[in-house]
C-alpha cells in the first residue's frame, strides 16, 4: 500500500491513504508553492480539487495556536461527504459549531474509533494534544506541539522539567509500531533543535520521520537528515510547501 504525504506549510500535513485523506493542523491557506503546474495539495493548500478520488476526510487540530488552527477547514464540508473534525478539547468553538454531528474534541489519553479507524490522543509539552491514528496497517502519530522545548532563556530547572515531561509522552508510545511520525524540529532552539526528533527516533523507531514546525527554514530539515538519517528510520529533508512525499510499508 503506497500512501502520499504533502507537507503543507509549518505544523500542516496531509496524509492520503487509497480514498481517505489526513489532514492535521492546517495554518497556512495561501499557496506557498505558486510554480507548482500539478494538484493542490502540492502547492501546499487544500482546494474544492484536492479532493477528487477522496472519499473519507478526517481534519485534526492539535491545539488553537494561530499556527496550528484555521477556521477555514470548516468550509470544506461543501466539497466532501464524508468528513470528521477531531479537535483537543481546549480549541474554543462558535455556538452554531460546538454540536456538529462529525466534531469530536478530545483530552490527552483518550481514544476515538471511527469506523475502521482508531485514534488516541498523547499529551503536549504546550498546548492541546498529540494524535496516533491507526488504519488497516499503518499508523500516523502527529505531535502538534509536543516538543522537547528547551530554550536557552528557560533556567536550569525549566528545562530539566521540559525534558521529563517531552520524554514521559513519547514513552507511552514504546512498544508502539509507528509507521509515518511528524515531529518538531525547531530552528528557533538554536543547538537545540534536533533533541526531540532524536529522542523520538532513538526511542520509538518509527519507520519515517518527517520535520515538522519550523515555517519556511527549509534548511533545518537538511540538517535533522543528514544527522539522523538510517536503515532503520528513513528521514525526510524539505525543500518547499507541497513537498510530495511516498511512503510504502515493507
Amino acid at each position: 500500500m503506497q500512501t502520499e504525504i504533502y507537507h503543507l506549510f509549518h505544523s500542516g500535513t496531509a496524509v492520503k491513504v487509497k480514498d481517505k485523506l489526513f489532514v492535521f493542523d492546517y495554518f497556512k491557506d495561501e499557496p506557498q508553492n505558486k510554480k507548482a503546474l500539478s494538484s493542490s495539495l502540492e502547492k501546499g493548500v487544500i482546494r474544492e480539487e484536492s479532493f477528487k478520488s477522496i472519499n473519507e476526510l478526517y481534519v485534526f487540530v492539535s491545539h488553537s495556536h494561530h499556527d496550528h488552527y484555521n477556521k477555514v477547514i470548516f468550509e470544506w464540508e461543501n466539497y466532501c461527504d464524508q468528513l470528521n473534525y477531531i479537535l483537543a478539547a481546549e480549541v474554543e468553538l462558535e455556538a452554531e459549531l460546538e454540536n456538529k454531528d462529525n466534531l469530536y474534541l478530545m483530552e490527552k489519553d483518550e481514544e476515538l474509533k471511527l469506523e475502521n479507524i482508531s485514534i488516541s490522543t498523547y499529551g503536549s509539552t504546550d498546548e492541546g494534544v498529540s494524535f496516533l491514528v491507526e488504519l488497516d496497517d499503518l499508523s500516523i502519530f502527529h505531535a502538534g506541539d509536543l516538543n522537547w522545548w528547551k530554550w536557552k532563556k528557560f533556567s536550569e530547572k525549566v528545562q530539566k522539567r521540559e525534558a521529563r515531561e517531552y520524554k514521559r509522552e513519547v514513552d507511552k508510545l514504546k512498544g508502539k509500531k509507528i509507521d509515518i511520525a511528524f515531529v518538531p524540529v525547531d530552528p528557533r532552539l538554536e543547538e537545540n533543535y534536533y533533541l526531540a526528533g532524536e529522542y523520538f527516533i532513538n526511542e520509538i523507531k518509527p519507520a519515517l520521520f518527517i520535520p515538522i514546525h519550523f515555517a519556511d527554514n527549509y534548511d533545518v530539515t537538511k540538517f535533522f537528515k543528514d544527522r539522523f538519517n538510517s536503515n532503520q528510520t528513513r528521514v525526510v529533508e524539505i525543500t518547499k510547501a507541497g513537498e510530495k512525499i511516498l511512503y510504502t510499508k515493507s
